[in-house]
């Protein structure tokens, strides 16, 4: 990219800065009250300091050159009443800050999770999962201390500048107006920081999700890498990934560093200014020494306030750009939901008319005038080369994609008509890749809307999967744990399970992807005893299934580069010679123990 480039998108991202923060501010509207009591606390906190500072003067004029001794008694005592308030509105100021962030990142989390949870499913094809983990990580994170922790370091720091000079103008206005002749350059140097911030901060958050994902699948696939020896490989690789991301925080340390010695640069000639102004001040008797030690603490106190406002930048601007990750998840379009008719239960016919289905940004259709009808109590077979589109039409009957052209009728009606939520209750779904999650046998089975069934019912289900013979040897049987994504269960046992949450669902639909294609043969005999169980009277749709669920299929569809070439009975397409023969003869042996179509 060229330079041009990058400084125009730099100040496109800069002109976006404010009104993104505003937005993210309004997050902070549900907590008023405690932020209430921390500005509260944080004011209370930069009078106590600024009264501090101002009691120098008499210290000094009265103890020290006046040897009032009677002002002994009351002034230790009011130093340590100072500090004791300043420590309570500090815990106030802190605590109720603290809390409002942390809720404001877990209010940003959960939103984020709900809405990729209503995103269609294209987006899970566009975005890889740990990408959007670091937007509900981290971003979350650094959005809530964008919205709170930086918003107070800048009010507290702010505040004590202000009640500094405050102390100063009491003091001596004359020597306080001279030296604020820093201010501009100032204000300049924290405006350029501020811009320095922002450009790299985007660059970082992109970096930690490449991060993230290159180690998500060099770990997930360790087996893979082991076995053909890449780990010099995926090492160099992560490597390479990790030392981008060393060299753009390096870049936001050095632009800390540099800013952080320009103020403190920039302070001392202040400070300077001070000492020969004040002194000026003193010898024409306008200031006493009290006033010079006053003046010199509050400026003292004005400087390292000054750079913890520079520093906050990198902490505000990280939180910015993640705000903008966060606010283009929160503002991409719903799955389009605008059915009204009314369905309970369907009776499960599926009619496909001249169906096409495109995936954004692919020039060739997945799918190209297909169309088919599947009869409720039919098995309706689907086969084909790898990439022919058989799961992108599965896909489109739950509305997991939508298509470009053509209508999908369930009972007569296009799916459109319908709510999702309506379509999807129709339909139970048994994948080759099952996903159970990390709680009780029970839990995973009677998922979701089915919480709340009664045992009787349950049982039945697993007894009916095949499943109660592995369960009742489960330490705590129905309220044993499975593991993280079933990990201690065998791929045979979380595919009963799948099958019993299938049964247990009794919906009119069912839709079998691959359910056996990775078991052993005694597992997948389990399992297709099971989904025999499963099948009857219902509308299902199989996918490369084994050799005897083609065979009694009511239809079998052939599919070739998502075109639907052939179409009828096993006995039928046999008998023409085509391509559904042509891959019975590669992909089949004799008898039951062949291989499957893929």
């Amino acid at each position: 990219m060229a330079r041009s480039e990058v400084v125009s998108t730099a100040e496109a991202r800069a002109d976006r800065a404010w009104p993104v923060y505003r937005r993210l501010l309004g997050f902070a509207a549900g907590y008023r009250g405690l932020l209430s009591v921390a500005l509260l606390g944080m004011l209370i906190e930069a009078v106590a300091g600024g009264a501090f500072t101002k009691m120098m003067e008499p210290i000094i004029d009265e103890t020290f050159v006046g040897a009032n001794a009677g002002v002994n008694l009351w002034l230790p005592a009011a130093i340590i009443g100072l500090f004791v308030l300043r420590g309570v509105a500090g815990y106030m100021a802190d605590y109720n800050m603290a809390k409002s962030g942390r809720g404001i990142a877990r209010d940003l989390r959960v939103m984020v999770l709900g809405k990729y949870l209503r995103l269609p499913g294209m987006r899970f094809d566009a975005e890889p999962v740990p990408s959007m983990l670091v937007r509900l990580g981290s971003d979350s994170d650094q959005v809530s201390q964008a919205a709170v922790d930086a918003a107070k370091v800048m009010l507290q720091q702010s505040l004590q500048i202000l009640a500094s000079l405050v102390v100063m103008l009491w003091t001596s206005w004359q020597v306080t107006l001279t030296i604020l002749v820093i201010a501009p350059p100032l204000a300049w140097i924290m405006d350029k920081v501020a811009r320095r911030y922002r450009r790299v901060s985007h660059s970082i958050q992109d970096s930690s999700a490449a991060l993230m994902q290159t180690a998500d699948q060099t770990l997930s696939n360790q087996q893979e890498v082991k076995i053909y020896g890449a780990q010099a490989i995926e090492a160099a690789r992560y490597r390479e990934v990790a030392d981008t991301h060393m060299r753009l925080n390096l870049k936001v340390e050095a632009t800390r560093a540099i800013s952080s010695a320009v103020v403190q640069l920039m302070g001392s000639v202040g400070l300077a200014l001070l000492i020969v102004i004040a002194g000026y001040e003193a010898s024409q008797g306008r200031l006493t020494a009290g006033g010079f030690v006053a003046l010199m603490i509050a400026m003292m106190a004005i400087i390292p306030s000054l750079k913890q406002l520079t520093n906050v930048q990198n902490m505000l601007q990280r939180g910015v750009a993640s705000a903008e990750r966060l606010f283009s998840i929160l503002d991409a379009d719903d799955e389009i939901d605008t059915g009204t008719r009314p369905l309970v239960r369907a009776r499960g016919e599926i009619e496909f008319r001249h169906v096409t289905a495109r995936y954004p940004g692919q020039p060739e259709p997945a799918l190209r005038d297909v169309s088919f009808v599947a009869r409720p109590g039919t098995v309706t077979a689907i086969i084909g080369r790898s990439g022919s589109g058989k799961s992108t039409l599965i896909k489109l009957i739950p509305r997991f994609y939508d298509y470009e052209s053509g209508e999908i009728l369930l009972d007569g009606h296009p799916l459109h008509d319908y709510r999702i939520a309506d379509v999807r209750r129709q339909i139970a779904l048994v994948g080759q890749q099952v996903m159970l999650f990390d709680d009780t046998v029970a839990a995973n089975v009677a998922y979701g809307e089915m919480a709340g069934v009664g045992p009787e019912a349950l049982e039945a289900a697993i007894r009916g999967a095949n499943a109660m013979e592995f369960v009742d040897k489960l330490p705590g049987r129905l309220d044993s744990g499975i593991g993280s994504r079933g990990g201690r269960l065998s791929g045979g046992q979380r595919q009963r399970l799948a099958i019993a949450r299938a049964m247990l669902k009794d919906a009119p639909i069912l839709i079998l992807d691959e359910a056996t294609a990775a078991l052993d043969t005694e597992s997948e005999r389990l399992v297709q005893d099971a989904l025999d169980h499963l099948m009857p009277d219902r509308t299902t749709l199989v996918i490369a299934h084994r050799l005897s669920t083609i065979e009694h299929a009511d239809q079998v569809l052939v599919l070739d580069q998502g075109r639907l070439v052939e179409h009828g009975t096993h006995q039928e397409l046999l008998a023409k010679g085509g391509l559904y023969a042509h891959l019975h003869r590669m992909q089949f042996r004799e008898g039951e123990g062949g291989d499957r179509p893929g």
